[in-house]
């Protein structure tokens, strides 16, 4: 069983989709972390995350159990996630990974969450409930850049809008696996909702598309 949330960056989709694995005792994998790990290794290393030699180098190393959560969660992070993603090569790379743990849950979950931006569409086209995530560009700046804020970043609102809407454009309009809601996937616009009211819609969808 497998549920794919899919969505634009600061939509609300990570902290629904790992509330929904919670709910349903599914094992839940947040694939934009991957992406942030390989940029943010490709940094790490001294490295440029736009070039694809060592993007590539790094998402064929990548060690899901060593995976620093704070070093990924920073706005220069997000940056290389967004420039690395780009590259099909790397995301064949992680690909195999995605699809196998969707496969075959860790720990014998009877299934599993994937978030991300192509898992509808590409990782998981055959997943039982798909859920596409969306909010307004300024409800998302502002729930990004008061989590920057909370965790001592020097970043104004207006930044955090700009990247925002590059990275929605970059996403939207790259070659490989471009962000789009899968043809069957439920859309649901989360800016004028709580995280409750979110988290109930979400399961009221899913539930319908499980039987």
């Amino acid at each position: 069983m497998v549920i794919a949330v899919d969505g634009p960056a600061a939509s609300g989709k990570g902290t629904l989709a790992r509330r929904l694995a919670t709910h349903y005792g599914f094992a839940y994998l947040d694939t934009g972390s991957l992406y942030r790990a390989v940029g943010q290794a490709v940094r790490a290393g001294g490295g440029d995350p736009a070039d694809k030699e060592a993007a590539l180098a790094a998402a064929k190393a990548l060690d899901v159990s060593r995976i620093d959560e704070q070093a990924i969660r920073t706005a220069e992070a997000g940056e290389a996630a967004s420039l690395v993603a780009v590259m099909p090569e790397v995301r064949a790379a992680i690909l195999h990974f995605q699809r196998d743990f969707a496969s075959r849950p860790p720990q014998g979950e009877p299934g599993a969450v994937l978030d991300g931006r192509d898992i509808g569409t590409v990782v998981c086209p055959g997943a039982q409930a798909k859920l596409f995530v969306t909010a307004r560009p300024e409800i998302r700046a502002r729930r990004r850049w008061l989590e920057l804020k909370n965790s001592g970043a020097d970043v104004t609102e207006a930044q955090v809008l700009d990247d925002i809407v590059e990275r929605d454009r970059r996403d939207a309009e790259r070659a490989a696996s471009p962000m789009k809601p899968a043809e069957d996937a439920h859309l649901l616009d989360t800016s004028d909702l709580s995280i409750e009211a979110a988290f109930g819609a979400a399961v009221a969808i899913i539930d319908k598309a499980l039987g």
